[in-house]
């Protein structure tokens, strides 16, 4: 009898947007490689980047979020994340596979598959893969804006990637409301 008038309320009352709610915003599925796949620029400074290429899935661009942002990315055993923190947005990294050493503000661990690192804004983060497997990472920003340091960084799958000066790197950076220290952590 529940199961019944639930399923006769969800029929007649379906949900409806939230006030104010963005509609514009379009719903996705989609693969492990499918998104927006992109080359990272090569560093001038020698300074170490995670990976060569990264997957932004969710976005204004993307799909027209104006709430949140997602993407994927995996790191070779050595790669490393540097030292950063976001001005305006809050970012969940989740950890699919190996191990990774993680400094989080003043905190400092190791995380092993299926790890998540909440980063509060304003918050100085950095990890390094310190194991001997591929980690791929998702990550999730509360609101949009990193990922046009992202896109600044980088060139579409496909394209020749062209060199990045440190200023360069520090206008992307600026974009995205992001702040890198300029030593290698």
């Amino acid at each position: 009898m529940v199961v019944g008038l639930c399923s006769a309320f969800s029929q007649s009352n379906p949900p409806s947007a939230a006030p104010g709610s963005d509609t514009n915003a379009k719903p996705l599925l989609l693969e492990r490689n499918e998104g927006e796949l992109r080359t990272r620029r090569i560093h001038t400074d020698n300074s170490a980047v995670a990976s060569s290429q990264f997957m932004l899935k969710v976005s204004p661009k993307n799909n027209g979020s104006q709430h949140l942002v997602a993407g994927t990315e995996e790191l070779a055993p050595g790669a490393a994340i540097r030292k950063h923190m976001h001005l305006t947005q809050d970012e969940i990294l989740l950890m699919q596979g190996g191990k990774a050493h993680v400094w989080l503000g003043d905190q400092e661990r190791d995380l092993h598959s299926g790890g998540l690192v909440f980063i509060p804004a304003n918050t100085w983060v950095s990890l390094k893969n310190i194991g001997t497997e591929p980690i791929s990472l998702t990550f999730i920003f509360s609101a949009p804006g990193f990922e046009d340091t992202m896109r600044c960084n980088s060139v579409p799958a496909g394209e020749t990637p062209t060199p990045i000066t440190p200023a360069q790197q520090r206008d992307c950076a600026h974009l995205g409301h992001a702040e890198y220290t300029s030593r290698q952590e």
